[in-house]
């Protein structure tokens, strides 16, 4: 039997489909489209910009110490809210990660999840990341408010929000670099 393109590529759509209907391989589906379609985050116009407006939050530091987010004031400061059971968030991790690799000593990184501990030690352990990972232990600033995760903000030293992503993207991308070192 010969296969034309049309009939491959309707072959290949329809296994696709099926593998998103078999529970176990939903969520690795999800995972891999969200990556193969994530782009880099883009950098919110100087004019809109908003600012936090209180420095004041608690964070319980999971695989990391506590801290207040007042430690970070006057630094660049990069926010994930992210989930262990979340595949968009997991489709962005490893760009994350990465990210934080590069730029861990200039950036202050925190990574808030609302998740008890033994979750998020078998996820971080499992794949190897070894960023900071925190509970909120308060209400989150104005205007970190977000409905949905991932959402990802990245604050300039002066508090304003440079970069503000709902959902998946690429973080580690020569434009995110280069917003990053404009700003430190």
């Amino acid at each position: 039997m010969k296969f034309s393109k049309k009939n491959i590529s309707n072959l290949i759509f329809v296994i696709l489909l099926i593998l998103f209907f078999i529970p176990n391989t939903r969520g690795m589906m999800q995972i891999f489209l969200t990556r193969i379609f994530s782009f880099s985050p883009g950098v919110v116009n100087v004019d809109e910009r908003t600012k936090i407006t209180s420095y004041d939050w608690k964070l319980h530091g999971v695989n990391t110490e506590s801290i207040n987010f007042d430690s970070a004031k006057g630094k660049v400061v990069l926010i994930n809210y992210w989930a262990t059971w979340c595949p968009p968030c997991i489709a962005e991790m490893p760009s994350l990660q990465d990210l934080y690799t590069e730029y861990k000593d200039q950036v202050v990184f925190l990574f808030i999840t609302n998740e008890v501990d033994e979750d998020i030690y078998k996820f971080i352990n499992a794949k190897k990341y070894d960023y900071p990972v925190y509970r909120s232990l308060g209400s989150d600033p104005n205007p970190l408010e977000h409905k949905t995760i991932p959402a990802t903000y990245l604050l300039d030293k002066e508090g304003n929000i440079v970069i503000h992503e709902v959902g998946a993207a690429d973080w580690n991308t020569n434009s995110v670099k280069e917003t990053i070192d404009k700003l430190l």
